[in-house]
């Protein structure tokens, strides 16, 4: 067992004077005929370290919400379009009826990463939505009426289709297109992709939904100020998403857009309402001619 006095530090004659030469030398050397093998070594390292810097960084890309790239005919590249969570699809139903001021809603809501899915069912919904109503408006209102049989019109699911995903893609097609070429020229816009712009057309058609159910109550005057509520609802979403897009452009230009937008989206409300949710008018057939039943007196008996 070693005594106390046994432990004790001790001088190194030689890292003492490597210190001395060299003060911010480490002590801790390898010999020449090892030099070259940490070298090679630190090669390897640095190639394992930017392997994996690259490979943080595409998964950075891929949590920082960046489409896959892929080719139109692969899944993945449609998958990716629908790649939202219900928390985010109702974040952007509530900002489409209640807009504010100064509150865009591809700014605020969709934030870089529009979506297909929230579009697609709002107008997928509608349609049926428009057409349930309209038949069951037409019922309500001939209920009680001996001479009415009740025929449902499927014809009116596919007519709803046609309308309502025509204007949910043929308008915004228009618009970014127009948009796109007015960025082309002079003044630079800071305008909208095209899935921002089928996004936002897509979640503007939701207030219609609940206002074409409330359409079945048979109160024309109703009917109108719903439809009002809604235009004004929906419009005004519209108009606070692109009016900063065009604003910049010639006054003439911005109003003539902003004015296009509101009257076509007009337009659609009260197309809907008069084709689905008209109260039709009934005429009983009236004879055009009276007939007279005549009476012929038997013949007289012989007396």
């Amino acid at each position: 067992m070693a005594s106390p006095n046994d432990l004790q530090f001790q001088e190194f004659e030689e890292a003492a004077e490597l210190l001395s030469a060299d003060p911010g030398a480490s002590t801790l050397s390898m010999s020449g005929s090892n030099s070259s093998t940490p070298t090679a070594a630190a090669q390897d390292v640095k190639l394992d370290l930017s392997e994996d810097e690259e490979g943080q960084e595409e998964s950075s890309e891929l949590l920082g919400g960046q489409k896959a790239a892929g080719g139109f005919w692969t899944f993945e590249y449609y998958q990716s379009f629908f790649n939202v969570d219900t928390v985010q699809v109702l974040d952007r139903v509530k900002g489409s009826m209640m807009p504010l001021p100064g509150r865009n809603f591809v700014k605020h809501h969709i934030k870089s990463n529009p979506d297909l899915y929230g579009p697609f069912w709002i107008c997928v919904t509608l349609v049926f939505s428009v057409a349930i109503s309209g038949n069951l408006s037409t019922f309500l209102s001939r209920l009680g009426d001996p001479s009415y049989h009740y025929r449902p019109q499927f014809h009116r699911v596919t007519i709803a289709a046609l309308v309502i995903f025509l204007y949910a893609w043929l308008v915004p097609v228009a618009l970014w297109g127009f948009l796109t070429w007015r960025q082309g020229t002079e003044r630079q816009m800071g305008g909208y992709t095209f899935l921002e712009t089928v996004c936002v057309y897509g979640y503007s058609l939701f207030i219609y939904i609940p206002t074409s159910v409330l359409w079945i109550i048979p109160f024309d005057w109703l009917r109108w100020a719903l439809i009002l509520v809604a235009i004004v609802i929906s419009g005004s979403v519209l108009v606070l998403t692109f009016w900063p897009v065009v604003r910049d452009d010639t006054k003439v230009a911005a109003v003539a857009t902003v004015a296009t937008i509101v009257v076509l989206h007009t337009l659609l409300a009260i197309g809907c309402k008069m084709y689905f949710f008209q109260t039709a008018v009934y005429i009983n057939p009236v004879p055009t001619a009276n007939t007279s039943h005549h009476v012929t007196a038997p013949p007289p008996h012989p007396h």
